[in-house]
């Protein structure tokens, strides 16, 4: 038995892959990532993530203000080495409108709020590379979903220090997320159980 070779897009460039190279490559596998110029790969989620992320979507659209919306699983393109997919993100409606439906991308000074459901692939990235680079481009919120022991959700909140450009703990939310920033938000996170 033989392996298949790699397609010629395995193998990076010199200096990395650059977030434009994600819309150019051909074949790419769904929700492929652009962590520091490397290519990241998503394996299969749990049901847990996917169940979260369609909890807390279902509750963002229904108190998002008009001037925003929420997207799911779109890249964000922070800089030339960097267009990582946060799970959820909050964007300025008149950047979604000016881009259209075939858009493949947002760009970080639209972006108000970034959600990362953790899974045991992705821990690493979730819980620290991709704050630091969501807080150093100036993304002003950042939500960090966990699941608990009971199998509910376990939200960390995060707003951003402009001065240092990193993110300062704003709360843990355990069976009710209530938030007033970046609008006020009021999710039952128990929901999760009757999904």
């Amino acid at each position: 038995m033989t392996a298949e070779p790699l397609p010629a897009w395995a193998f990076p460039p010199a200096g990395g892959f650059t977030a434009d190279d994600l819309d150019r490559i051909p074949d790419l596998p769904p929700h492929t990532e652009l962590i520091d110029g490397s290519l990241v790969f998503v394996s299969p989620q749990k049901s847990f993530h996917t169940l979260a992320l369609y909890m807390l979507e279902h509750g963002l659209r229904r108190s998002v203000p008009e001037s925003l919306r929420v997207r799911r699983e779109m890249t964000i393109v922070l800089d030339r080495f960097n267009r990582p997919e946060p799970d959820i993100s909050v964007v300025r409606a008149e950047a979604v409108a000016d881009e259209g439906l075939n858009e493949t991308r947002c760009l970080v000074e639209d972006v108000v709020l970034a959600v990362e459901v953790v899974s045991p692939e992705s821990v690493a990235r979730d819980r620290n590379r991709k704050p630091q680079l969501y807080a150093a481009a100036g993304i002003p919120n950042f939500w960090l979903v966990e699941q608990s022991e009971v199998a509910e959700p376990i939200v960390h909140v995060y707003e951003l220090d402009h001065v240092a450009s990193e993110y300062r703990h704003a709360g843990i939310h355990h069976k009710r997320l209530v938030v007033p920033v970046p609008f006020a938000i009021d999710i039952d996170l128990t929901e999760i159980n009757r999904l």
